[in-house]
């Protein structure tokens, strides 16, 4: 009888263990099974984890971030850039496509067996399907940011009444090309979907040509002259040029140009032609008599200068030189010694014509701001021999180192006043000043010519005042002075 139950019972503990492992593989199965329509854990799309989450639920998850803004960094702006704005769109359908292969494709019994020994199935990566229109990127990126957060840079601005400038502010410039690149990476990323922007500074613009025009001339109108100024300055980088006149404190036209007394700016041309006709291999005697021609003004000199291009005529071949460069209203009628004949007797030039304004210019020796001005720009030019009117008109006559040795004689020229009062010590300035006594005894023409070489930048400057009282040099000499400071200024906006 006891062995009899004992059997029973073993039967009974047996029969409830297959029970009990019967239960629990079904109910194994069915979690299993259930589980498998989910995604398992590990897998990640498009960089986002979707371990135990349906298609439905990762699909949602996934729009949530690859369509949520992007923010863009742009200094101090913040900007969000819908993904769908700059044509990001990313194919949910064949990223799910792909992770049910992945989830479906393998065994489902060896799944099951895994899932019952708890072994953690390897990590599955789905990577990100996605397009984006890099045209339209571009196109936001160029309308609505760089047109609005841009930023030009703002020119330096004169100071009324001074000869100097506020500085201007750099400017900014987006990187177009960085932006589409890092833009295109966040739109691409789940988790980084923050970008700081590149954008390329710009130095702080010079002032413009016009500021400086209307700050020369108020420097000529608030000044204690109240005679006849004629101004004219080229930029030797850029050609740009200001040219003007002011006569008692109101301006004239400059069409044509004023005629002045050129008094002894004209030994520029005198030199020049004498270079043009006899050639620029000089002597140590020919070449000390052009250092007291433009070094020190000496007349007596420039005669000889004068003689040695033709004992007779020297005054009317230097002329015919000039005419030749265009110039019109420049001419030389004689020799500098007292009595000497004028050989271009009652000459009309278009400066000398006009009718509305009289600076009572010298029957031997005129000329016009603007004609020196170009005549020292063509000697700049020839110089560095990049073109110029003097290589064009006198091929086989005049070289760069016949232009650098004119521009040598002139720099021999140490006046420390007008224009070269304007520009700070050791300041390169080859220039030929004048001034003359009428026969009234007083002195009423000033003038000077020169090139400016600074570091901004290299400039020309011809400068002719005419008073019909008296040119009192204390009054013209700071004018000069502050016109020269005002453009060494604007080319040099860092160092005034």
């Amino acid at each position: 009888m006891r062995n009899r139950n004992t059997n029973i019972i073993l039967r009974g503990v047996s029969i409830l263990f297959l029970t009990a492992a019967l239960v629990l593989a079904i109910t194994s199965l069915i979690t299993y099974s259930r589980q498998r329509n989910n995604y398992p854990a590990g897998m990640t799309i498009a960089g986002v984890p979707v371990g135990g989450l349906s298609p439905a639920e990762a699909s949602q998850r996934l729009l949530e971030i690859y369509t949520s803004p992007i923010e863009a960094r742009y200094e101090d702006a913040s900007i969000h850039i819908d993904p769908g704005t700059v044509g990001f769109q990313i194919d949910i359908e064949t990223m799910l496509a792909a992770a049910d292969l992945s989830r479906t494709g393998g065994s489902f019994w060896g799944g099951f067996w895994d899932y019952i020994w708890n072994r953690t199935p390897p990590e599955t990566q789905i990577p990100l399907s996605a397009t984006i229109s890099e045209d339209r990127l571009r196109e936001y990126l160029q309308n609505e940011i760089a047109s609005r957060y841009d930023e030009p840079p703002a020119p330096a601005q004169p100071i009324p009444g001074g000869t100097s400038f506020l500085p201007g502010a750099p400017g900014r410039t987006l990187d177009l090309e960085r932006a589409v690149l890092l833009i295109s990476d966040a739109l691409r990323s789940p988790t980084n979907r923050s970008v700081a922007l590149s954008f390329t500074r710009s130095s702080a613009a010079r002032p413009t040509i016009e500021n400086l025009e209307i700050l020369l001339k108020q420097i000529v109108i608030t000044s204690d002259f109240d005679g006849l100024i004629g101004f004219y300055m080229m930029d030797l980088q850029t050609g740009q040029e200001i040219h003007f006149a002011i006569n008692n404190k109101q301006e004239i036209t400059v069409e044509p140009d004023v005629a002045f007394t050129a008094s002894s700016t004209i030994k520029v041309p005198i030199v020049a032609s004498y270079l043009i006709n006899r050639g620029s291999s000089l002597d140590s005697q020919t070449a000390d008599i052009i250092s007291r021609v433009l070094g020190r003004s000496d007349n007596s000199a420039t005669d000889l200068i004068l003689e040695r291009i033709d004992p007779v005529n020297g005054p009317v071949i230097v002329t015919q030189n000039m005419e030749a460069l265009g110039l019109k209203s420049t001419f030389l009628g004689g020799m500098f010694y007292l009595g000497a004949p004028n050989l271009l007797p009652g000459r009309i030039t278009p400066g000398n014509s006009r009718t509305d304004v009289f600076a009572d210019p010298d029957p031997y020796s005129q000329t016009t701001p603007a004609e020196m001005g170009s005549l020292l720009a063509d000697i700049y030019h020839c110089a560095q021999n990049s073109g110029g009117a003097l290589i064009a008109a006198f091929p086989d006559k005049v070289n760069p180192a016949t232009c650098q040795l004119l521009i040598d004689f002139m720099a021999q020229d140490k006046l420390g006043s007008l224009i070269q009062g304007g520009v700070p010590d050791g300041t390169l300035v080859p220039h030929k000043h004048g001034y003359v006594l009428s026969r009234d005894g007083v002195m009423h023409d000033t003038s000077d010519v020169g090139i400016v070489y600074s570091p901004g930048g290299n400039f020309v400057l011809s400068i002719y005042t005419y008073h019909p009282v008296q040119n009192i040099w204390d009054i013209t000499n700071p004018l000069f002075v502050n016109l020269t400071q005002a453009v060494y200024n604007y080319f040099n906006i860092t160092t005034q």
